[in-house]
């Protein structure tokens, strides 16, 4: 039963996992990340490159190079006890595994390091990650209809995300942001999206940081009025985020760390669920910090009554022509 089950989930997951393959980033990210493998394993290849063995083979690892494959796998287990999605945890695998490519590819031959440090240049700057385009109503907001958006009518409360394109925890966020949009949208609560990555005067007017190794990104905003109600993470005087994670124990939160880069595992007495499990947990924590479901019931008293619940939304209404598109970006 041990072995049945993992083989139906992978069947199951089949159909989803080819759409993933077919994207031309993850293909190309695991031959990046692969590619010091394959040039010291396929012979055809390795013949004729240096090699610090005793037996002097060219086709198989050094004591040197076994050492740093190893504290890659390392750091990948560390960053990976954090991840929630599977996306995530394919991210960090590429990432470190580019970087120890370079390290590794540098150390053979310099020649060769800087040809893999080219190609992996001329990737990032053509090769985007896939972008969230599942169902959402979302608005897309630009440096020029943020402001006006949120001033324009007092009555309606907004979720704002603050994300970069970039950031792998913001495309991880995405389709749970956009789930809760879905169930909780309606006239009086609604839902935006701005790319401070993109719009580096909105990161600024809003003080959400957008360097490197930020932990503020996503950030999730509360605007009633058009006034900012609350905000995850939240910040400190210094402008640096508290560190903060949505998990309740005896009706006082918790410090941990930021949306949605969660501490997965055990935390006291209390198990946190990852994978699959973690996504629900983490919507349900976010429906739980922002109050959602009291925020939609005053909407919908406040506009006219309807029929539809929480999981039927009313239509959208027509973007605005400023209004930004994600086919925009």
């Amino acid at each position: 039963m041990a072995v049945v089950a993992p083989l139906l989930a992978l069947l199951w997951g089949l159909p989803g996992l080819c759409r993933w393959l077919a994207r031309p980033y993850y293909p190309l990210s695991a031959l990046l990340a692969a590619a010091f493998l394959l040039v010291r394993k396929v012979p055809p290849l390795c013949r004729g490159l240096p090699s610090q063995r005793e037996d002097g083979n060219p086709c198989d690892f050094d004591w040197r190079e076994v050492e740093i494959l190893m504290f890659l796998s390392a750091i990948v287990m560390m960053k990976n006890r954090r991840s929630i999605t599977v996306e995530q945890h394919i991210g960090n695998i590429f990432m470190f595994s580019k970087v120890a490519n370079a390290i590794l590819f540098f150390r053979l031959d310099i020649r060769m390091g800087l040809l893999y440090l080219t190609l992996c240049i001329v990737f990032l700057m053509t090769c985007k990650p896939p972008l969230y385009m599942g169902p959402e109503y979302i608005k897309y907001f630009s440096d020029k209809t943020i402001d006006e958006e949120l001033e324009r009518d007092k009555r309606v409360t907004w979720i704002v995300e603050f994300f970069a394109n970039w950031s792998s925890e913001c495309q991880s966020f995405a389709p749970i942001f956009a789930d809760l949009s879905l169930k909780y949208n309606c006239s009086g609560l609604q839902f935006g999206k701005v790319d401070v990555g993109r719009y580096t005067d909105v990161s600024t007017r809003y003080k959400v940081s957008t360097s490197p190794l930020t932990k503020q990104l996503p950030t999730l905003i509360l605007f009633q009025g058009g006034t900012e109600i609350m905000r995850r993470p939240q910040i400190d005087k210094k402008g640096r985020a508290v560190s903060w994670t949505f998990s309740e124990v005896g009706g006082t939160l918790r410090p941990s760390v930021p949306l949605p880069s969660l501490c997965l595992g055990r935390r006291g007495e209390h198990e946190v669920p990852s994978g699959a499990d973690a996504t629900s947990w983490l919507q349900e924590n976010v429906i739980r910090e922002f109050n959602l479901n009291e925020l939609y019931q005053k909407a919908k008293k406040q506009s006219k009554p309807r029929e539809e619940g929480p999981g039927e939304p009313p239509a959208m209404p027509a973007a605005a022509p400023q209004e930004e598109t994600k086919k925009d970006k």
